[in-house]
């Protein structure tokens, strides 16, 4: 945007540092403010300076690019619809100074009519379906649909906790607050039969499976998405916060289920890849996985059968062949953390789209760049983080550039294989694992 204003760039291709700045915008500025900025810029435009006249189609290709972006999420951002519309009626007065940019003109045509801006002033939108918080409402029938992104206007029911495990079912959005759970939750039991006596305030607390305790503040937002999992909500007075316990164990397992090994390795493969990559998009197994290109599941595979519970089983791994000994002593040197998972890297930049990445690495990335440098120097706006930020986002771009197509047959053994796949549950009680590794093989063995 500054290069097409003729403001230096240091050598930077326009249009790449016009893709930093709509990537990375939010580092510096919120997205209605970004919008009201640019805003000013389009009436600040004279129509007979040349200078002016830039700036105005400057603009248009910054609204253009950040819409083609960003239009299947400004449905969230009532404040940002008001001021887009602003900005099409400002640009569409003088759309005689665009007559090279006709195509321009058209296409914010067509993005604005589509992008299902809301203002404040309008009417609410028609009631939608409300979904269930996955992790606390299981069915097979759901966990075969397509996922699709969650929104934060999304409104979905779930279970909030009392210290003596009763709960209350609440509705409420995605990106509800602290005080917006607790208040559902005071209603509630307002007109349940709970006894009385519970005058004293409430507060929100998050209880992973190990017992650990997080307490929300009341300030804090969207405190679903930050749930781990098999945590779980607990409302309760702060004279009985020490005394919240984990749920039962809900996670029923038994060390001798043979389910895996009734099912084809490629099969588990590829329907952990389609999984991933709906996600994504929103020892033999681990080859496959490889083959397909999905680090995402090689990594889980790898790593859970490094977790000590597994590792302990001197007898068990014995039993293993030497070749599939040596694969995996390969496979570990791939996810082996040192010099900032050099080996991994080298092996993700050969791979053509699509590809799953490593997820978490991605965000440790994301992380380090945005807390290692600073957003602002002198007053100015840090161009050399904001490019850095913009090119790992640019990267999940190209990972995603192309459709995955797998080969898996539509028969009830597939639709079998795809639900077994997809409720997989997670174990995250360190002890609870080594429990099931004692059933399997006492210390003494």
């Amino acid at each position: 945007f500054m290069a097409r204003i003729g403001w230096p760039f240091g050598g930077r291709s326009p249009d790449i540092l016009l893709d930093d700045i709509v990537l990375t915008h939010s580092l510096f500025l919120p997205t209605e403010k970004f919008l009201q900025a640019l805003h000013h810029f389009v009436r600040a435009g004279g129509l007979e300076d040349p200078e002016g006249l830039g700036r105005k189609q400057a603009c248009l290709a910054m609204l253009l690019h950040f819409l083609d972006t960003y239009q299947g999420l400004l449905q969230e951002e009532e404040g940002a619809g008001h001021i887009i519309k602003d900005l099409y009626l400002l640009i569409m007065k003088d759309e005689s100074l665009y007559q090279d940019l006709r195509e321009d003109t058209l296409r914010l045509h067509q993005l604005v009519e589509t992008a299902e801006l809301k203002t404040p002033e309008e009417s609410q939108p028609p009631s939608r379906q409300v979904k269930p918080l996955f992790r606390h409402f299981r069915r097979i029938d759901s966990c075969l649909q397509t996922r699709v992104a969650f929104r934060g206007s999304d409104e979905i029911f779930c279970r909030v906790y009392m210290p003596d495990h009763s709960y209350v079912t609440i509705r409420s959005r995605l990106s509800a607050s602290v005080q917006d759970i607790l208040g559902s939750v005071t209603e509630k039991l307002q007109y349940s039969e709970e006894p009385a006596g519970r005058e004293e305030a409430l507060i929100l607390v998050a209880v992973a499976s190990s017992g650990e305790k997080v307490l929300l503040q009341p300030n804090e937002d969207c405190v679903f998405t930050t749930l781990g999992i098999n945590s779980h909500l607990f409302a309760c007075t702060r004279d009985s916060y020490e005394a919240l316990v984990p749920l039962p164990e809900e996670i029923q397992v038994s060390p001798g289920d043979t389910e895996i090994h009734r099912v084809e390795p490629e099969d588990v493969a590829n329907h952990l890849t389609a999984f991933h990559w709906e996600l994504f998009r929103c020892v033999h197994e681990v080859s496959l996985c490889k083959q397909n290109q999905d680090l995402l599941s090689f990594y889980a595979v790898v790593m859970g059968l490094d977790n000590a519970a597994v590792s302990r089983l001197r007898l068990t791994w014995e039993k293993l062949p030497g070749k599939f000994k040596n694969l995996f002593r390969k496979f570990e040197n791939l996810t082996d953390p040192c010099r900032n998972h050099k080996s991994y890297r080298e092996v993700l930049s050969k791979m053509k789209p699509p590809v799953i990445p490593f997820v978490p690495l991605i965000l440790k990335d994301l992380t380090f760049l945005h807390e290692g440098s600073k957003t602002l120097v002198d007053g100015l706006v840090n161009l050399e983080k904001l490019h850095s930020v913009a090119e790992k986002v640019r990267t999940i771009r190209k990972y995603r550039s192309r459709p995955l197509c797998l080969d898996m047959e539509a028969s009830p053994h597939h639709l079998q294989t795809k639900a077994y796949v997809r409720q997989f549950q997670v174990i995250d009680n360190q002890n609870l694992l080594f429990d099931l590794s004692y059933k399997l093989e006492a210390s003494g063995q």
